[in-house]
């Protein structure tokens, strides 16, 4: 084992034992191959076993799996360990493995370093290992976790207003009204401190002049105003905020409150603005399902699939998978036909994915099977997983691994996932170790594939 080779396969998923079949041989009863593969190298089987270990109380034996990781100096497998100790109770073993690591510059190892430090009332410590890194997003967003437990807040706050103080414009153009902070989420941050430090209106004021408050979909200001139950403020904000995140968390802060229908009028008051709907109508349906008004939900998502241009592929499968999840596959199928007919007979091949569920959801499972074969794409390799799922899911797992072996090349994966399934456990290994030579990107080209599925 080397650092290096183990960072690839574990970061790219190749010549090793994925987390979710590790998952799956262990529910299967497979324990042994599992701990066998520990001793080799293979890391997803060292983490899951050293877990069941600790668990089952031998604790020292759960460590020793990990440490021929460990000592290759693989950040990962320190993190692991550490992790495994201060569960155990043993903080100072764990702080003392992380060090190193953290010392040496890492910004995941101080970032963990620092919490595992303030988690154990040494925040001060962790405090002061994370300031000289403020202009780092990453370690700007620790120190302000760590400055509340350090009692440091004014702190942060002062070298947070520094970096603010310090951006300068993005680039040379004098039209340009960008400009460049680091941290870039500076601001973000100290609203947070304010708003920790109860001086709410200046988070407030620190936030409203951006662009853009969302992160992940979360939106910043919204969750402060909703937070304090500033609901005027927060619907002022939700009519103007383009992504539909601010509305979204103030259908949320409605529906808290028991005002269901409240929450139905903020998304649909939203989305009747031509272009908005595409924005609240996962949110809207989900909440009409919750209520038990499917009905409402389906139509809601037709009505935006319907659209001039509005057939996206995740709409569609948004609506399709609402139609499955019900009851309702027939009808699931009778649009897919009509959004066929629409386009002359064509059906794109993200949409024939679709129907092959559906198709199965209605008792047509033979049906679907013989027309996946069929399909113009029916020898590729990303044809070869709808089907061999579906032959799988009609019990036929022999012939849905022997569409898979039909290109030995791809869809390892799922290939190693029907030998399990077939019991063949050291066939399913050698399938999912076999080396795989590291592909080079070429230069582009500035052309674009036209070949499916990209």
């Amino acid at each position: 084992m080397d650092a290096e080779d183990l960072d690839y396969r574990t970061r790219t998923s190749t010549g090793c034992i994925p987390a979710h079949l590790v998952a799956k041989l262990l529910e299967l009863g497979h324990e042994q191959e599992v701990a066998l593969q520990a001793t080799r190298g293979e890391w997803f089987c060292a983490v899951e076993w050293s877990r069941l270990l600790g668990e089952r109380g031998h604790r020292e034996k759960a460590l020793a799996v990990l440490a021929p990781y460990v000592a290759t100096n693989w950040w990962p497998a320190a993190r692991a360990q550490a992790e495994l100790l201060e569960g155990y109770g043993r903080a100072a073993e764990a702080i003392a493995l992380s060090r190193p690591y953290a010392e040496a510059g890492d910004r995941q190892a101080r970032v963990f370093f620092a919490r595992l430090l303030a988690r154990h009332g040494r925040a001060d410590e962790a405090f002061g290992l994370l300031r000289s890194g403020i202009q780092d997003w990453f370690l700007a967003q620790c120190l302000v976790d760590v400055a509340e437990a350090a009692g440091r807040d004014e702190e942060a706050a002062e070298l947070l207003a520094a970096r603010m103080d310090a951006a300068v414009p993005a680039c040379a153009d004098p039209d340009c009204g960008n400009i460049r902070m680091e941290p870039f989420n500076a601001i973000d941050l100290l609203a947070t401190v304010r708003e920790r430090q109860g001086r709410v209106e200046e988070a407030i004021a620190l936030l409203h002049p951006r662009t853009s408050t969302s992160v992940n979909g979360r939106d910043q200001l919204a969750d402060l105003l909703a937070r304090h139950d500033r609901v005027a403020e927060l619907r002022a904000y939700a009519s103007s905020e383009f992504q539909g995140h601010a509305v979204q968390r103030l259908a949320e802060w409605l529906e808290e409150r028991g005002d269901a229908e409240g929450a139905i009028a903020a998304y649909r008051a939203f989305g009747a603005s031509p272009g908005d709907m595409w924005h609240v109508v996962v949110p809207l349906s989900r909440l009409l399902v919750r209520l038990g008004r499917v009905d409402e939900a389906i139509e809601v998502v037709r009505a935006l699939a319907d659209r001039r241009g509005g057939a996206e592929d995740w709409v569609v499968h948004t609506l399709c998978t609402l139609y499955a999840d019900h009851g309702r596959a027939r009808e699931g199928l009778a649009y897919l036909d009509a959004l066929k007919a629409r386009h002359g007979g064509r059906e794109e091949p993200e949409f024939f994915s679709m129907r092959l569920p559906l198709m199965a959801g209605c008792g047509l499972l033979d049906e679907a099977i013989e027309q996946a074969r069929a399909h113009l794409d029916g020898d590729t390799w990303y044809a070869a997983c709808d089907l061999s799922d579906l032959l799988a899911e009609a019990g036929r797992t022999e012939e849905a691994l022997a569409v898979l072996e039909q290109d030995p090349s791809a869809n390892d994966s799922l290939r190693a996932e029907r030998l399990i399934d077939l019991g063949r456990i050291e066939e399913a290994v050698r399938v999912l170790q076999q080396p795989r030579p590291v592909v080079i990107m070429p230069p582009w080209d500035g052309t674009y594939s036209t070949e499916p599925p990209f």
